[in-house]
């Protein structure tokens, strides 16, 4: 058996049975190994950043890494945008890079780059595999890194000579380390802050987003009054009718102080303090007001759960009711004008029950979170890494993970085009996936920031950096010419037709909404 065999039976011995691919030459051994593999699913990507964005997607809904497959330095420089947004998620993600043979990297090929370099800034763990006895044991080390709370980006460097030599069969899994437990003072002044009888805020992120975390944070609410928050980004938040609502950090600098304006107590939990996403000129980095304590409860590599729960059991809120929310959706429109209310309340009236949706809607999405908390129970995830061409990705890898359920995919064109070659992934799988894609031809949201950032009277130069048409896109063609059913709306009643029919589907679909 040689290291490349060695390495994928470890993978899979170690909970990895996705790898989703976009290999070359170096990487060709390895691919070999994961066509002997049985239970080994392999999903190609026609970009790297399709790749790393899907396998993000994946593990959010799964619960653990899927591995990615990248050609040496020049593939994975190609998903690192994704790579970046994984990491600002905590998203486990274990890569398998390509390199050279060791004796070859002495003639500085085309392809010879430094891996390592290009992987630490998106990395938490990087190593090179020097022979191919010791590759599998770094695989499953690889494997416990990237599911080391909070969950992390794990990079491993396989050169061609460690996979094709003799191995020494799949290593025993990496426990991997318990996340640690908070402080009982860092409870009790969680508990002061909130019985303090002044605006308090508790801040919360990652897997206490869940049902079951939404649910212990509605006793803290139910018995203090507290307001629940979410970060402004999060990478899975169950929201819907029968689960505790919160809200989320607004994007606008001046509606994001406003919201904290008279709280005096912040109590994050796995989140960190708000801060807005760009520097504006004179306004503050920080959102929370002069006089505001903010006090960490737990941090996001502590067990945040565990932390919930004591923080209940410490307020004496085990037998508090939460809040949940009732099943409240709007009616399908009768105006037929497209536009952003028209949308949401469309959306939040057809979306159905267990549906998993990815937002990368960008400006038109702002208006959507209002018309769909009381849709049926569903998962939301976000882009945490402000990177984008995520979205299409994100939906790829989270059907992959959940084929039982439907995926619903808000897109903005501009950022579509990042990482379009993931339509050609999904109807080659086959995937479950309704893409709603918001045609303004323009990167809207960069239209507002120039008024933000003060940028006044912009000429013809500055506004052609800002559209996207002249030509327009036509996506309905390039969905088409990938395999992917797609259709163009112009009205209210055809977005209903469309997004019933595509969700009916069972396969993908793209919805073109010209707004």
């Amino acid at each position: 058996m040689n290291g490349a065999e060695s390495l994928a039976r470890t993978l899979l011995r170690s909970g990895v049975d996705v790898c989703f691919t976009n290999p070359g030459t170096s990487e060709m051994h390895f691919v070999a190994a994961l066509d002997r593999v049985e239970g080994m699913r392999c999903v190609l990507g026609l970009f790297e950043g399709v790749v790393t964005g899907a396998a993000d997607g994946y593990a959010r809904m799964a619960g653990r890494p899927a591995g990615t497959l990248l050609h040496l330095g020049p593939g994975l420089g190609n998903g690192l945008a994704n790579l970046h947004n994984a990491r600002k998620a905590q998203t486990p993600v274990v890569n398998i890079v390509g390199e050279h043979a060791v004796r070859h990297l002495a003639h500085d090929a085309p392809l010879t780059a430094d891996i390592e370099g290009i992987a630490r800034p998106v990395s938490a763990w990087v190593k090179t595999s020097t022979s191919a006895r010791e590759v599998a044991r770094d695989g499953a080390e690889a494997v416990a890194a990237a599911r080391t709370a909070p969950g992390q980006v794990a990079t491993l460097i396989l050169p061609a000579d460690t996979a094709w030599e003799e191995g020494t069969g799949a290593a025993e899994p990496v426990p991997v380390p318990p996340a640690p437990q908070v402080d009982d003072s860092r409870v009790r002044a969680a508990v002061d802050a909130l019985r303090s009888g002044q605006p308090t805020v508790l801040l919360m992120t990652g897997r206490v987003l869940h049902e079951d975390g939404l649910a212990l944070a509605g006793k803290v609410a139910a018995s203090t009054g507290t307001r629940l928050m979410a970060q402004m980004a999060n990478k899975r938040i169950a929201r819907g009718a029968g689960r505790v609502t919160v809200e989320r950090v607004p994007y606008p600098v001046d509606q994001a102080l406003a919201t904290f304006a008279d709280v005096r107590h912040i109590v994050l939990v796995g989140a960190k303090p708000p801060v807005a996403f760009f520097a504006y000129p004179g306004k503050p980095s920080e959102l929370w007001p002069k006089g505001c304590e903010v006090h960490s409860l737990a941090e996001a590599h502590e067990d945040c759960m565990h932390a919930l729960e004591a923080l209940v059991d410490a307020l004496g809120a085990s037998g508090a009711r939460p809040a949940f929310q009732a099943l409240e959706r709007p009616s399908v429109p009768t105006d037929e004008r497209l536009s952003v209310e028209t949308v949401c309340a469309t959306i939040g009236a057809l979306m159905p029950e267990n549906a998993v949706v990815t937002d990368e809607a960008i400006s038109t999405g702002r208006g959507l979170h209002p018309y769909t908390l009381g849709a049926p129970p569903h998962d939301w995830l976000a882009i945490c890494g402000g990177s984008i061409g995520i979205g299409l990705p994100l939906a790829t890898g989270a059907a992959v993970a959940c084929p039982d359920r439907k995926v619903l995919a808000l897109q903005a064109d501009g950022s579509a085009m990042y990482t379009i070659q993931a339509l050609w992934t999904q109807a080659r799988e086959g995937l479950d996936i309704t893409t709603l894609l918001f045609s303004n031809r323009a990167y809207g949201s960069l239209k507002h920031e120039l008024h933000n950032v003060g940028a006044s009277n912009p000429g013809r130069k500055a506004l052609d950096m800002l559209e996207i048409g002249r030509p327009d896109l036509d996506f309905v063609s390039i969905a088409r010419g990938m395999g992917v059913a797609a259709t163009r709306v112009t009205s209210t009643s055809e977005l209903a037709r469309a997004m019933r029919a595509g969700l009916a589907s069972g396969g993908p679909n793209l919805v073109e909404v010209m707004l």
